[in-house]
C-alpha cells in the first residue's frame, strides 16, 4: 500500500513543500530512503524502527520504499523521522487518516517514540502557511515559535502516538496560539545598558553617531580601556527591530540551531563577537551543505571584531562584499544560496602590538617598524568602509571612581531613532538606500552642500591634517549624520569639525608621519 504525506524542507533560510511517500511492497525486508536524503535522513531508518516498536504499533518485516519529493533537492536533517513514521503506519494498515496531506508534519524521534525539537521550524511554518496547509504538526518545544506564522493552525504533539491519535481524528484538537505582539514587546528587553559605562563621553558620543547613520566604527586603544564593554552596548540604541526584520532575524538564527528554546521571536538586535582564530566559512558561512556564518547570524544587528589585526587577512577581505551588498552568497556545485548580512561593523584594536602606544601611563616597547606593520595588516579597501576612527584612552581614577550614571540607552536610542527617521524621509524612493552611511557620491552632492565656513574648515583640515582622499567622503557622510541628530537641515561647520575628529587612523601624525 501506498501512502502520501506532506512536510518542510529547509534551503538557506527559507523553506519549501515536500512530499513524503511510504510503500510497502510484499518481497524480501528492506528499508530504502531516496530523494537526495542526506546521512541524518537515512539514519532515520533506526529511529523509526524503535519509535515504532516502543509505541506500540508493529514494524513491517517487508521491502519498505520512502520518496521524498522533489527527488533532485537534497534532504538534510531529522526532521523528516515523525512523517516517515506515519507513513508507514498508514501504508502498513495499522491506522487509518483521511486527507493524510492536508497538514503538514515534523519533527524528529527519539527512541521511545518522544517527539524532539527541530532547527527551521519558523521557516517550515511560514511555508506551510504561504502554501496553504489546513495546519502544522510540529514537537510541542517547537509550537511557540511556529505560532509567530499568524493565519497557521499549529497542532503541537509530544510522542508519536499523540500524532497518531490527533490525525485520526483532527476535530478534538485545539490550535495552539500565542499573542504574538505581547511576546515581541515583552522580549524587548535588554540586560546591558550605557548607563553602567563609567567615562568615554566622547566615545558614546561616537557610537551615537554611528548607530544614528548606520556607519561601521573603529575604536582604537590601550588594553582595559572599555573598548568591548562599549561595543556590547552598540546594539541598545538602535532603532527597534520592526516585526519583519525580526522575522527575517529569527529565521537566520532558527536555521543555524541557535535559537533559545523560550524565545520564538528575536526581538533584540543580534550582537555577534566571532573570536579572532574564525575560519573564512565560520565568517561568511560555507560547508558542504551551507550555513550562515557570523556576518548573516549579525543581520539586522552588530558584528564586533574584537582585536582586529589578530584576523586573518583573507578573512577580513571577505567582509568587503557583503558590507556594500548587504548579503553574502555561498557557491557550491549543486547550490548557490545567498543569505542576508545587513550589518552595521564594530572593530577594536590595540594602537600598536604591546597596546600601550597612546597610554600615557605605561611605555610602549614597540619600534615604528613594529608599529606600521601591525596596522598594515588592515587592508585600505576595508578601511575605506569604516567611517569613524575614533581613539579610546585609559580611564583615569577621578572617571572610576565617579558615582553619578551617564545616559541611559533608552534615551540615546529615541535620538538614534529620530535622526533614523529623517534620513528615511530623504531617501524615501531612493534604490537600496536607508539611511546615510549608504550614500555614494551622487548623493554626496545633493545632500552633503556646504556653506563657505564650512568648505573652508574641510579644506583646512585635509591640507594641515593631512587627511586621505578617502577621508573627504567618509566626513561628509558622518556629519551629514551629525546634523540630522541636531536637528539642522544643512550641514554646518561644527559638525564638519566633529567629523574630522572621528578621522584617527587618516591624520599624518599618527606613528608620527
Amino acid at each position: 500500500m501506498l501512502a502520501k504525506l506532506r512536510s518542510m524542507a529547509v534551503l538557506g533560510i527559507d523553506a519549501f513543500d515536500i512530499g513524503i511517500e511510504a510503500d510497502i511492497a510484499e518481497m524480501l525486508p528492506s528499508f530504502t530512503i531516496v530523494g537526495l536524503p542526506d546521512g541524518a535522513v537515512r539514519e532515520s531508518r533506526e529511529r523509526v524502527m524503535s519509535a515504532i516498536k516502543n509505541c506500540g504499533f508493529d514494524f513491517p518485516s517487508r521491502k519498505v520504499t520512502i520518496n521524498m519529493a522533489p527527488a533532485d533537492m537534497k534532504k538534510e536533517g531529522s526532521a523528516y523521522d515523525l512523517p516517515i513514521a506515519i507513513g508507514l503506519l498508514i501504508a502498513s494498515n495499522q491506522i487509518v487518516v483521511e486527507n493524510s496531506d492536508n497538514y503538514g508534519i515534523v519533527g524528529e524521534l527519539s527512541l521511545d517514540g518522544t517527539v524532539k525539537r527541530i532547527k527551521g521550524m519558523l521557516s517550515m511554518a511560514l511555508c506551510a502557511r504561504n502554501i496553504g496547509l489546513d495546519g502544522l504538526v510540529v514537537p510541542r518545544e517547537c509550537a511557540q515559535e511556529a505560532s509567530v506564522a499568524e493565519g497557521l493552525k499549529v497542532y503541537p504533539v509530544d510522542t508519536l502516538t499523540d500524532a497518531v491519535d490527533f490525525l485520526g481524528n483532527q476535530s478534538l484538537r485545539t490550535p495552539y496560539t500565542s499573542d504574538i505582539p505581547s511576546l515581541f514587546n515583552k522580549a524587548r528587553q535588554y540586560s546591558i545598558d550605557f548607563k553602567d559605562v563609567k567615562g568615554q563621553d566622547h566615545i558614546k558620543r561616537a557610537l551615537l553617531v554611528a548607530a544614528a547613520g548606520s556607519h561601521n566604527i573603529m575604536m582604537i586603544g590601550p588594553p582595559g580601556s572599555g573598548k568591548t564593554m562599549l561595543a556590547r552596548r552598540l546594539p541598545t540604541i538602535l532603532p527597534d527591530l520592526t516585526l519583519d526584520e525580526a522575522l527575517e532575524t529569527t529565521k537566520i538564527h532558527s536555521v543555524a540551531g541557535l535559537l533559545e528554546p523560550d524565545t520564538p521571536l528575536m526581538a533584540t538586535r543580534p550582537f555577534r563577537s566571532p573570536h579572532h582564530t574564525i575560519s573564512d566559512a565560520g565568517l561568511t558561512g560555507g560547508g558542504s551543505y551551507p550555513r550562515p556564518g557570523e556576518i548573516s547570524l549579525s543581520h539586522n544587528g552588530v558584528l564586533f571584531l574584537d582585536e582586529l589585526p589578530e584576523f586573518n587577512k583573507n578573512v577580513l577581505e571577505n567582509l568587503r562584499q557583503p558590507i556594500e551588498d548587504g548579503k553574502v552568497t555561498i557557491s557550491r556545485a549543486a547550490m548557490s544560496l545567498t543569505y542576508p548580512a545587513k550589518f552595521m561593523l564594530a572593530t577594536a584594536m590595540n594602537p600598536c602590538p604591546c597596546g600601550y602606544y597612546t597610554d600615557p601611563r605605561h611605555k610602549c616597547s614597540c619600534t615604528p617598524q613594529l608599529i606600521q606593520r601591525y596596522m598594515s595588516k588592515i587592508s585600505g579597501p576595508l578601511m575605506d568602509r569604516i567611517d569613524i576612527h575614533i581613539e579610546v584612552p585609559a580611564l583615569s581614577y577621578e572617571e572610576l571612581a565617579q558615582k553619578t550614571q551617564g545616559e541611559e540607552s533608552a534615551s540615546m536610542r529615541e535620538n538614534v531613532a529620530t535622526a533614523r527617521n529623517v534620513q528615511t524621509k530623504r531617501f524615501e524612493k531612493k534604490e537600496n538606500i536607508y539611511c546615510n552611511a549608504h550614500m555614494e557620491s551622487r548623493h554626496l552632492r545633493i545632500y552633503c552642500e556646504l556653506d563657505s565656513p564650512s568648505q573652508e574648515l574641510l579644506k583646512n583640515a585635509i591640507e594641515k591634517l593631512g587627511l586621505s582622499a578617502r577621508a573627504y567622503d567618509r566626513i561628509l557622510k558622518v556629519s551629514r549624520t551629525i546634523a540630522d541628530l541636531d536637528g539642522q537641515e544643512h550641514i554646518q561647520s561644527n559638525h564638519i569639525a566633529e567629523a574630522v575628529q572621528y578621522r584617527s587612523l587618516d591624520r599624518k601624525l599618527w606613528l608620527g608621519g
